[in-house]
């Protein structure tokens, strides 16, 4: 980043001095955000697993269909409920799991079980075997600002790339309503309808998610806290309804909605 200082007219030495300080603080700004994301990465990836399910017999054994993070005690991870299959396969010991990247190409799966869903911000609370992850801290939606510094780790592409998280980081560029008003009638459904009979705000982001980011946290940079949870399906069907091709933003659902769940359950967030 380069720095000009401009002296404007019957500007004093003290002209000078300012404008510098000002570029100064700028570049700090920046470079102290640069500097901050790995260690929050750092912090962040032992909580996130691959969401999706488990079969012995089949090829491949794992299918990973999002992502989810772990929260409360360490055994409660949170994801999208568009993310949990409909149906498993009991017959041939199909069962849904969270996939804990183990280093290398290794995962653990671990045994989930759905306990808690909010169909209509599309969350679902899952509780998973084994020993507690660490456990992310969940911030509070109402401080979050547009122009906020963000980031989301996930797994991108499912397990194509391979069970490795991924983070991608942007601002939030704005908070926005679910759904936009329909420009015809031929544009409504049910779901559409009831979204807006029951409105809320979601975050839109200046950041690229992918199929697979679905359920992965998005947090603040500098402090780690939890501010919503990327979804790829459910608020797209809302906000861009009228177009013919998706248009590559991407978007997340309040951490408030998650908070909501966890206290049903009575659990801390």
């Amino acid at each position: 980043m380069s720095i000009t200082l401009i002296q404007a007219p019957n500007a004093g030495w003290r002209s000078w001095i300012l404008l510098g300080l000002l570029g100064l603080t700028l570049l700090s700004s920046r470079s102290s955000w640069a500097n901050n994301l790995p260690t929050t990465i750092e912090r962040v990836k032992p909580s996130v697993v691959g969401i999706g399910t488990y079969q012995e017999t089949r090829q491949p054994r794992a299918q990973i269909r999002g992502t989810g993070f772990a929260v409360a005690d360490g055994r409660h991870v949170i994801t999208n409920f568009h993310v949990v299959p409909d149906k498993l396969n009991r017959e041939r010991k199909e069962f849904l799991a969270a996939f804990v990247p183990a280093g290398g190409s290794q995962a653990q799966a671990r045994g989930a079980k759905l306990i808690a869903q909010d169909e209509a911000h599309d969350l679902a609370l899952l509780r998973i075997e084994g020993e507690p992850l660490p456990a992310l801290r969940l911030g509070s939606a109402g401080s979050v600002r547009e122009g906020e510094d963000i980031a989301f780790t996930g797994f991108p592409i499912g397990a194509a790339l391979g069970l490795f998280p991924a983070t991608h980081r942007g601002t939030v560029a704005a908070v926005a309503p679910v759904v936009m008003p329909a420009r015809s009638g031929k544009q409504l459904s049910p779901a559409l309808i009831k979204r807006m009979r029951e409105p809320y705000t979601i975050l839109q982001l200046d950041a690229t998610a992918y199929p697979g980011n679905s359920g992965s946290p998005l947090y603040a940079v500098d402090s780690a806290q939890v501010l919503g949870v990327i979804n790829m399906v459910f608020v797209k069907e809302g906000r861009e309804s009228a177009l013919e091709r998706p248009s590559g933003i991407s978007y997340a659902i309040p951490i408030q909605f998650a908070r909501e769940l966890l206290q049903q359950q009575n659990l801390r967030p």
